[in-house]
C-alpha cells in the first residue's frame, strides 16, 4: 500500500459526503487531500440510498440552498468528469390529504418560491394526470417541482470521486482509519494499519460509523443507525422512467420508477434503531432482515396510495441502515473538543439530495477558515455529549425517524428521551402545573397552569390565554422566570480582561464597579459568532452568560482564545441557578426579598443578600422592562425562589414560562442567536451596531466592521414586522413583500400580546436603495401566511417602547 506520510487534509469515508468534501476542497484550491475508505467507495449507506433529488420541503434557507446547489451540481458534473450522475429531472410531487399538512406545504411553498424553487400548488386532478397510478380521491392538493427528480447514488459518488482525482486528490480504498493523532487540543493526523498519516485537518465523513470514529478521537458525534425500508415491484404497465417522484408523507411512503416497476420507500412512524452498542466494522454492503410484522401496517398504508402496487409482484424487499440525529439536522462542522477535526455525518436520509451542498459548505469552511452559510442549526456543537449515550440514542431514534414524515406543526416537541436535565426548581413549581418543553435537554416550563398539552395545529394553542396572562403580568406588574438552562462561565486570571476585550465587539472591562455588557463575538469577517453578556465582577474576574444552544460553541471559543494566557474559563452552568425577576414592580419585590433598598443602576452588577443566600444580581432585561437576573448557588435556589415568591405577594408577581419570554423579547426586537441572527450576519445589518465599540484599538472583526461602515448606508438589515390583523399567526419563513415585490422573510416570530398582533424579525433587502424607515414606509408592506396575504408594518426601532424608557426607569 503506497500510503502518503502526510496530507493537508485527510477525509475519512468514501460515501457521497466524503467524496463531495474531497471534490470541493480540490475545487477550492486545497488539492493536498487524501480520502481513505476502509472498504470500497459507496460502502455503508450511499450504495442503497433511494436517490431522490428534491428542492422542495424545507423552511431552512441553508437546507434549501444546499438542495438547489446539489441538484445543479449533479446536472453539470458529467460534462466535467465524463461520468453520469444518473440525474433524471422527471419532476417531483408532494401530496397533502389533510388540512394541517396542506397549510404546512403552503407555508413551505411560499418560502421555497422566495428562494427560487419553482414549486406550484396543483389540484388532485392534476396530480392524477402527472401520476396516473395514484389514488387522488382523498387529496386536497399537490405541490409540483418540474426540475426535481432522482439520481443514481453510486454514479453520483463515482463522478465526484473522479472529479476529485482529476484535481489532484488521492483516494485509497481498503484503508481503515484506526485512530487519531493529536497534540494538545489539536488533531495532527490519523492512524491506519499501513502507518500513520500526518494532517493539518481531519474530516470525519464515516456515516453511521462516525460516532465510533469520533469517540476514539474524544469527539462527541450523536447519531444512531436505524432500519430503513423500501420495496421494488415487478414491472407494472404504465410505469416509465419519465414518471415524476411522488411523496405522500401522510401515508408514510414515496414512490419512483425502478426497472419498469415502482420503488416504494417508507418512513414509518416508529422506527427500529439498529446496532445501538456498535455498528460492526465490516458491515460495508450488508443488508438487514426485514421485520414484516412491524412494517406491514406502514407498507399497507403506503401502497394504498398506489393501488396497483398491492397486486404487483415484489422483486425486492430491502432493509438497510441509515443514520439519524437527535433533532434530524446534520452533524456538521469543527468539533468543540478537538481543533481542526471536522465532521459531516448524520444526514437523516437526505445525504444524496444535499450531498453536493454539504461538501461545498464544509470545504469552504476549511479553505477559508469560516463557513459561508448559516450553520447554527446543524453545527456539531449544538449537541450535548450525553446525547450519544446508548439509552438516549435507543429511545430518541424510535421517534426521530418518524418525524421525517410527520406534519411539522408549530410548538411540536419530541416526547422521547426527555427529563435528561432538571432545574433545581423543577419539583418546586410542579404544583403550578407547568407545561414543559425540552430546552437543550432541560425540562423547562413553557407556560404555567396547563400541564395537559395542546392539540397540534396552526391556530392558537389551547394555552394561549395562560400565555397572554403571563405576558401581561410582565408588562404591568412582575414575573418570575426560571432561566437556569442558560450557559454560564466564570473567566478569571491576569489576562482575562485583555482576552475578553479581544473577543468582544463591545467594551467589557475597565469599569470602576460591576458592569454588565451586552456584546457580540465576531469572526475576522465581521459576522456574528456569539451574542451574549459579559459582566465584570473584578479586574480579573468575569461572568459570561450565553444561550443554551450556544453553550458548547461559546465555551470552545473561550478555551481556544485563552490558550497560552494566564486566563481560565470554567463552565459553572450546573452550579448556578438563574432566576429572573422582570417587570415594573420588580424593584420593590427584590427590595422586599433583600430587606434593603435596591439602587443598582441599569447594567449594574452587585452581590445581594436574599434570605440565607448571597446571590449575584445583574440589572439587565430580555423582556423590555425594568428587571433583574439573579444567579444563585444551585443548592440555595429553592430557598431563594421561596423568598421571592413571599416577597411578591401583594405585588402582582406571577410565574412565567418561555412562551412569555419569547413574545416579550420579540415585541422589543431583542435578538436570539441561531434563530433570527446567525453566523452569516454582519453586526451592522443585524441592527446591533450600538453594541460595537469601534473606538477600541482592537477586537476580532473590527477591521471588517469598519470596512462595512465605509461602504455607506445599509441596503439590507433586520427589522421588526407586525401583522395588523390580530387573527394572523407568524412562526417562521413567512415571505415579506414591499409594493408586491419579495424583499425578505421572517426569521423568527411570536405573538405580540401588547402590540395586538403577530410580530417577527425579518431580514429585508432593499437592493440598491438605502433601507431606512422612510423606505419601509414608502410602499405597502405585506406578509404571506399559508397562501393568504396580510397587511403589515415594519420598523427599524423597537415597536414596543422604542426609547427604552421602561428599561432604564
Amino acid at each position: 500500500m503506497n500510503l502518503p506520510e502526510r496530507a493537508r487534509v485527510v477525509v475519512v469515508g468514501g460515501g457521497v459526503i466524503g467524496t463531495s468534501v474531497a471534490y470541493h476542497l480540490a475545487k477550492a484550491g486545497v488539492t493536498d487531500v487524501l480520502l481513505l475508505e476502509r472498504d470500497r467507495l459507496t460502502a455503508g449507506t450511499t450504495w442503497h440510498a433511494a436517490g431522490l433529488i428534491v428542492t422542495f420541503g424545507s423552511l431552512s434557507e441553508t437546507s434549501t440552498r444546499l438542495r438547489q446547489y446539489t441538484r445543479d451540481l449533479y446536472a453539470s458534473l458529467e460534462a466535467e468528469t465524463g461520468l453520469s450522475t444518473g440525474l433524471r429531472q422527471c419532476g417531483f410531487i408532494e401530496v397533502a390529504a389533510d388540512p394541517g399538512r396542506l397549510e404546512e406545504y403552503r407555508r413551505v411553498a411560499a418560502f421555497n418560491r422566495h428562494l427560487g424553487v419553482d414549486v406550484h400548488e396543483i389540484s388532485p386532478a392534476e396530480v392524477g394526470k402527472l401520476f396516473p397510478l395514484a389514488r387522488t380521491d382523498d387529496l386536497l392538493a399537490g405541490f409540483y417541482v418540474a426540475e426535481d427528480g432522482r439520481a443514481n447514488p453510486v454514479d453520483v459518488t463515482m463522478s465526484l470521486a473522479k472529479g476529485a482525482r482529476l484535481r489532484g486528490v488521492t483516494i485509497l480504498e481498503g484503508v481503515a482509519v484506526t485512530g487519531t493523532l493529536r497534540r494538545g487540543d489539536t488533531v495532527t493526523g490519523v492512524c491506519t494499519p499501513f502507518g500513520d498519516v500526518e494532517a493539518e485537518v481531519v474530516v470525519n465523513c464515516a456515516g453511521m460509523w462516525a460516532r465510533q470514529l469520533g469517540e476514539e478521537a474524544g469527539v462527541s458525534v450523536p447519531l444512531q443507525a436505524a432500519e430503513h425500508y423500501y420495496l421494488i415491484t415487478e414491472p407494472i404497465d404504465g410505469v416509465s422512467s419519465d414518471m415524476p417522484v411522488l411523496e405522500d408523507p401522510g401515508s408514510y411512503g414515496y414512490f419512483r420508477e425502478e426497472g419498469g416497476g415502482l420503488l416504494v420507500g417508507l418512513f414509518e412512524g416508529a422506527a427500529a434503531p439498529w446496532s445501538v452498542e456498535r455498528v460492526p466494522d465490516g458491515f460495508a454492503f450488508g443488508t438487514l432482515p426485514p421485520d414484516w410484522d412491524r412494517m406491514t401496517p406502514y407498507l399497507s398504508k403506503a401502497m394504498s396510495r398506489i393501488p396497483v402496487t398491492e397486486e404487483a409482484g415484489v422483486r425486492t424487499f430491502f432493509c438497510g441502515p441509515e443514520s439519524f440525529t437527535p433533532d434530524l439536522a446534520p452533524v456538521f462542522g469543527e468539533s468543540p473538543e478537538l481543533r481542526n477535526y471536522f465532521v459531516a455525518a448524520g444526514m437523516n436520509s437526505i445525504g444524496i439530495l444535499t450531498g453536493g451542498g454539504i461538501g461545498r459548505a464544509l470545504a469552504t469552511w476549511i479553505a477559508e477558515g469560516r463557513p459561508d452559510v448559516d450553520v447554527t442549526g446543524m453545527h456539531i456543537d449544538r449537541l450535548q455529549p450525553y446525547q450519544r449515550n446508548r439509552s438516549y440514542r435507543a429511545r430518541r431514534t424510535v421517534e426521530a425517524l418518524g418525524q421525517v414524515y410527520a406534519t411539522h406543526f408549530p410548538y411540536k416537541a419530541f416526547s422521547s428521551a426527555r427529563d435528561a436535565r432538571r432545574s433545581p426548581l423543577h419539583d418546586r413549581v410542579a404544583p403550578l402545573r407547568p407545561y414543559r418543553r425540552d430546552v437543550s435537554g432541560w425540562e423547562m416550563p413553557d407556560v404555567y397552569g396547563f400541564e395537559g398539552g395542546s392539540p397540534l395545529s396552526w391556530g392558537r394553542p389551547a394555552w394561549f390565554p395562560q400565555w397572554a396572562a403571563e405576558h401581561a403580568a410582565a408588562r404591568a406588574d412582575a414575573v418570575l422566570m426560571d432561566m437556569s438552562f442558560m450557559a454560564k462561565f466564570l473567566v478569571q486570571g491576569d489576562d482575562a480582561a485583555a482576552a475578553l476585550e479581544e473577543l468582544s465587539a463591545n467594551r467589557v472591562a475597565g469599569f470602576d464597579e460591576g458592569r454588565v455588557t451586552y456584546t457580540q463575538w465576531l469572526n475576522e469577517g465581521g459576522t456574528i459568532e456569539a451574542d451574549l453578556t459579559v459582566t465584570q465582577l473584578d479586574d480579573d474576574r468575569f461572568w459570561v452568560v450565553a444561550s443554551d444552544t450556544a453553550h458548547r460553541h461559546v465555551f470552545a471559543r473561550l478555551r481556544r482564545h485563552l490558550a497560552g494566557r494566564h486566563a481560565f474559563a470554567t463552565d459553572v452552568t450546573s452550579g448556578w441557578a438563574q432566576l429572573n425577576v422582570q417587570g415594573p414592580r420588580s424593584r420593590e419585590i427584590l427590595a422586599a426579598a433583600a430587606g434593603t433598598e435596591i439602587t443598582l443602576p441599569f447594567r449594574g452588577a452587585a452581590e445581594l443578600e436574599i434570605g440565607y443566600a448571597r446571590v449575584l444580581c445583574l440589572r439587565i432585561t430580555y423582556v423590555g422592562e425594568l428587571g433583574y437576573e439573579l444567579y444563585v448557588p444551585t443548592e440555595q435556589a429553592v430557598h431563594v425562589h421561596d423568598e421571592l415568591v413571599a416577597a411578591g405577594e401583594g405585588h402582582g408577581l406571577r410565574h412565567a414560562g418561555l412562551k412569555a419570554l419569547a413574545s416579550l423579547r420579540m415585541e422589543k426586537g431583542y435578538r436570539d442567536y441561531g434563530h433570527d441572527i446567525d453566523n452569516t450576519d454582519d453586526v451592522l445589518e443585524a441592527g446591533l451596531g450600538f453594541a460595537v465599540a469601534l473606538d477600541k484599538e482592537h477586537f476580532i472583526g473590527r477591521d471588517a466592521v469598519l470596512a462595512r461602515k465605509a461602504r455607506g448606508p445599509l441596503t439590507r438589515r433586520l427589522v421588526q414586522v407586525l401583522v395588523t390583523d390580530p387573527a394572523a399567526l407568524l412562526y417562521h419563513g413567512e415571505v415579506v413583500r414591499r409594493g408586491g415585490r419579495d424583499v425578505g422573510y421572517v426569521r423568527a416570530a411570536s405573538y405580540g400580546h401588547t402590540l395586538g398582533g403577530a410580530v417577527g424579525l425579518a431580514m429585508l433587502d432593499a437592493g440598491t436603495e438605502v433601507l431606512d424607515q422612510a423606505w419601509l414606509d414608502a410602499e405597502p408592506l405585506t406578509v404571506e401566511i399559508a397562501g393568504v396575504t396580510y397587511p403589515a408594518r415594519a420598523s427599524i426601532r423597537p415597536l414596543y417602547d422604542p426609547a427604552s424608557a421602561r428599561v432604564r426607569v
